[in-house]
């Protein structure tokens, strides 16, 4: 009886084993004391390999890595409904102050308008609103003093019209990170700043991505993206777009059937007036959903949307 009281209580003392991970073999040593009568405690060790995995390391230098141009993707088609993926639930705003747009995301005096404008006071601080490696950072045609930023995920965000650059080419940065100050440079009526969003060089709709409240919220880690949140002739610049996330494969695949917009290409001798009554809409419809005056003027090639 005695001897297996003691067996027992040894027993229960292996359940404290001491366990140390040998980081040469990559194994996990377990030692157990075990009692054996005339021998006494006896000191086992069992080492079981351990299956590490090795962190996923991602160069977001390997594809299109081009310092010199605002957009490396001119070449590139995608197959649509695009996936991203976020590692984090809020993004750093990338001003300092509350955030209020100015300009939205769609359809400008008949142009798109492929990003958001936020207003600002020339010198005020932009930083950078993600993770990622600055791609580009140089004056560039209509942006002004531009920076793009490469995100881990292949997104890119594009600051442009800013007074000065703070950071160059290939620095690498994390969100909140400063880059430059806010101006009026490039094509641009007042001081703000043009945010755009990007993924191969497909412009993104920012508002289907981020939330521009002050909760500075990511609309969810995993987003589907159709081509109606990459055109802005599906949307008015002068309105907040109506979003609804898409976070499945299935869904983004039916998304993907929605009806396509009517454009109509403006021709010589074309007015409002013909081309309203052409199409059996009114004059009032066709300059609200293209963002223009009855006043304004149009030219030859330009894209007015019929419908939405």
């Amino acid at each position: 009886m005695k001897y297996i009281l003691i067996s027992i209580a040894f027993l229960c003392g292996s359940l404290f084993a001491i366990a140390q991970n040998d980081s040469l073999s990559n194994s996990l040593k377990i030692e157990l004391q075990t009692y054996k009568i005339n021998r006494g405690i006896i000191v086992e060790t069992v080492e079981i390999p351990l299956i590490t995995k090795k962190a996923l390391v991602i160069d977001i230098k390997a594809d299109h890595w081009d310092t010199t141009v605002h957009n490396p993707y001119v070449d590139t088609t995608l197959q649509f409904p695009l996936e991203l993926n976020f590692a984090d639930s809020t993004y750093a705003s990338p001003v300092p102050h509350t955030k209020v747009v100015t300009s939205r995301y769609g359809w400008r005096r008949g142009r798109p308008h492929n990003g958001i404008d936020i207003d600002l006071v020339t010198g005020d601080t932009v930083v950078t609103i993600l993770d990622g490696v600055v791609r580009f950072a140089k004056y560039a045609n209509g942006f002004g003093n531009t920076v793009v930023v490469r995100h881990y995920n292949g997104l890119e965000s594009t600051y442009a019209h800013l007074s000065h650059i703070g950071v160059k080419a290939n620095d690498t940065l994390v969100r909140g990170q400063y880059l430059g100050k806010g101006g009026n440079t490039g094509n641009s009526r007042g001081s703000h700043l043009h945010l755009e969003l990007s993924y191969k060089g497909e412009q993104i709709h920012p508002e289907y991505l981020f939330d521009f409240s002050s909760k500075n919220a990511i609309r969810s880690e995993q987003v589907w993206v159709t081509q109606k949140w990459t055109h802005a002739r599906y949307h008015n610049s002068r309105q907040v777009s109506k979003v609804k996330v898409i976070k499945s494969a299935d869904e983004a695949a039916l998304a993907s059937l929605a009806r396509q917009p009517k454009l109509y290409v403006v021709q010589k001798g074309d007015t409002l007036y013909a081309i309203s009554r052409r199409n059996n809409l009114s004059i009032s419809r066709l300059c609200k959903t293209n963002a223009i005056k009855q006043s304004s003027p149009l030219k030859i090639g330009q894209k007015l949307l019929l419908e939405l």
